[in-house]
């Protein structure tokens, strides 16, 4: 069985044009598969719908088990495992835990939001994604369509008259 599907997309040059764009799909009812671009463009994810992303939950949770593996495990070493009074400080100091708390909350943090990052997103070792058009990564705007879920007539209308600088099709 063939997972492969017939795109039809539009390459823009400006990102404010492929905003109007955007408007003008969702006004007239297109199916838009996917949006591409160079980097992130402000106010395209209210219009396309899509909800904000809970990458920061994540995020905290990562921080928290780090602060506490921290905070717990120094706790049992410096009372438990290896009491040692340094500079006639008591065995158990928290003003003496913080530095290290910190960073390990922030190492758990960014390394637990960066393997998450890339598991939702079907990066990683190994992994080839299917590109459009190499462009995409560099100055062009594009947006994407699947033929099977629009009509091809209409949606290639649509990108001329919202001002695509190329029309284009491909099967991913």
């Amino acid at each position: 069985m063939s997972n492969n599907r017939d795109i039809l997309y539009g390459l823009y040059d400006d990102e404010e044009i492929l905003l109007k764009a955007v408007r003008q799909a969702k006004d007239q009812h297109l199916e838009i598969m996917d949006v591409y671009s160079p980097f992130p463009v402000h106010g395209l994810d209210p219009i396309l719908g899509l909800s904000e992303s809970r990458l920061h939950i994540a995020g905290f949770i990562y921080g928290m088990l780090g602060t506490l593996t921290a905070f717990l495990g120094m706790t049992w070493i410096f009372t438990k495992d290896w009491p040692i009074i340094f500079g006639g400080k008591p065995y158990w100091s928290v003003p003496a835990f913080i530095p290290i708390t910190f960073e390990l909350t922030v190492l758990f943090a960014s390394i637990g939001m960066v393997v998450s990052f890339y598991i939702v997103c079907g990066m990683g070792p190994g992994v080839t994604n299917p590109t459009l058009d190499d462009r995409i990564t560099d100055d062009k705007f594009c947006i994407a369509f699947d033929k099977s879920e629009v009509n091809p007539g209409d949606v290639e209308a649509f990108l001329k008259s919202s001002g695509a600088s190329e029309i284009n099709s491909k099967i991913i």
